[in-house]
């Protein structure tokens, strides 16, 4: 089963009051796998007809980090890597995916991958975080915005 999680106001990438930013709707399932189903414009253009790299890797950090902060850790990147496949086009439905592939005692490392419709892997990272609570003291975790 998929549960929404709470959009985050302001953010850039999965905000709704930013007219700048993305607006992804975001979904976890019972395996902590986040997903979203999502269109860019040319809000995110780069090459013509095509995603800027930058939104495709600002979409990945969201959601690699995103994955970690909803399995109920707080945690701060110290590492992203971004790897592009092929160009994401724009005006056509776009999926990604976010799963925690391993947990030391204070390291979290998860990846990510952006789709095109055809299933094909367009964008895919991977992101090493660190547990920080002392950083987010006055910040709820995502299931309790």
């Amino acid at each position: 089963m998929k549960r929404k999680l709470p959009e985050h106001g302001w953010c850039f990438v999965c905000g709704h009051d930013n007219p700048h930013g993305i607006g992804l709707e975001l979904w976890v399932d019972d395996d902590g796998v986040l997903t979203s189903e999502f269109t860019l414009g040319e809000a995110q253009q780069g090459p013509p007809g095509h995603a800027h790299g930058g939104a495709s890797a600002a979409i990945l950090d969201e959601a690699m980090g995103l994955v970690v902060w909803a399995a109920g850790l707080k945690v701060a990147a110290v590492n992203l890597e971004i790897n592009y496949h092929k160009p994401l086009p724009l005006h056509l439905p776009l999926t990604f995916e976010a799963r925690i592939t391993q947990k030391d005692e204070r390291k979290i490392f998860s990846t990510g991958e952006i789709k095109l419709p055809d299933g094909t892997i367009a964008v895919s990272g991977r992101g090493i975080y660190v547990v920080a609570p002392k950083l987010f003291d006055n910040v709820r975790l995502v299931g309790t915005i």
